[in-house]
């Protein structure tokens, strides 16, 4: 009797990091990575529930778009209710993640939001010129050098990226508008700036549901005998590859190297997104 008694199993996909291919050694958030893991979610237990646990400050909209639109087909194939929770934060392609949910939550100290589109760079023309370094491009194509950062801006290429902005963020407001039919309480000016809060806040926006956590929720939805299982997501060969290599060198070992090839690789990158956030 004890056996039949046991809880609804609720499988949990944790999706942390950058969004994207952001080093060839840490591959981030993306369909290749992830799409397995995905699939598993929503093959491993007859309950009706997959929880996803965000902790993202964004990336490749690309890479967003897709992981949102597999989470979605297979919750409407399988019948099941996707619960997002966003961790210390879930903003610009990781709040794209988070309205695959049909339900989401965060803690109170979340950040949520920045509903936008992002292109940065340096321009070093002068840098160059001081250093007295000359350029030289040659290109088939007339645009094909546009937004070089070390020749000076031009308008029109100035222009034409962001007329590409406007339209990816035009697709990102179209998915949250859906999602959150009827949920949404800000003005689109506001929502829609890139402007990021706390879960509170988002809350009294509509941009999330409540505050809670995985466990917390699952309980309050399945009962007090709900098993969360972690969907393992399997780790690439190029970089089970890249771990043994240090051992092999005499560098320490898989840990000490990992740090090493790893960190000293994204470590730029990945800082930037997060520390835009305060994180």
């Amino acid at each position: 009797m004890g056996f039949f008694s046991r809880g609804v199993v609720v499988p949990v996909l944790r999706f942390s990091g950058a969004i994207g291919m952001a080093a060839p050694l840490r591959p981030g958030l993306s369909i290749a990575s992830l799409g397995a893991a995905i699939d598993a979610a929503f093959s491993m237990s007859r309950g009706p529930s997959v929880a996803v646990v965000i902790n993202s400050p964004g990336g490749s909209p690309v890479q967003s778009s897709l992981l949102f639109r597999r989470l979605r087909q297979l919750a409407d194939e399988k019948r099941k209710k996707i619960y997002v929770f966003c961790e210390d934060v879930a903003a610009s392609g990781g709040y794209y993640l988070a309205v695959a949910g049909d339900e989401i939550y965060a803690d109170a100290s979340s950040i949520v939001g920045s509903i936008g589109v992002i292109s940065a760079s340096f321009g070093l023309d002068r840098a160059i010129e001081k250093l007295g370094i000359s350029r030289r491009v040659y290109t088939a194509g007339a645009n094909k050098g546009a937004l070089d950062p070390f020749q000076p801006e031009n308008p029109e290429d100035i222009a034409r990226l962001m007329a590409i902005q406007r339209s990816v963020h035009d697709v990102f407001i179209g998915v949250v508008k859906d999602r959150r039919l009827g949920r949404l309480k800000g003005p689109d000016g506001e929502l829609f700036s890139g402007a990021f809060w706390s879960a509170l806040d988002a809350l009294e926006l509509g941009l999330i549901d409540g505050i809670s956590d995985v466990r917390t929720k699952m309980r309050e939805i399945h009962g007090e005998n709900v098993r969360l299982r972690v969907v393992p997501v399997e780790r690439s060969w190029l970089s089970g590859r890249f771990r043994k290599l240090p051992s092999v060198l005499g560098l320490g070992g898989d840990s000490q190297g990992l740090a090493l090839a790893d960190d000293l690789v994204s470590a730029v990158e990945i800082r930037a997104l997060w520390s835009r956030f305060g994180l």
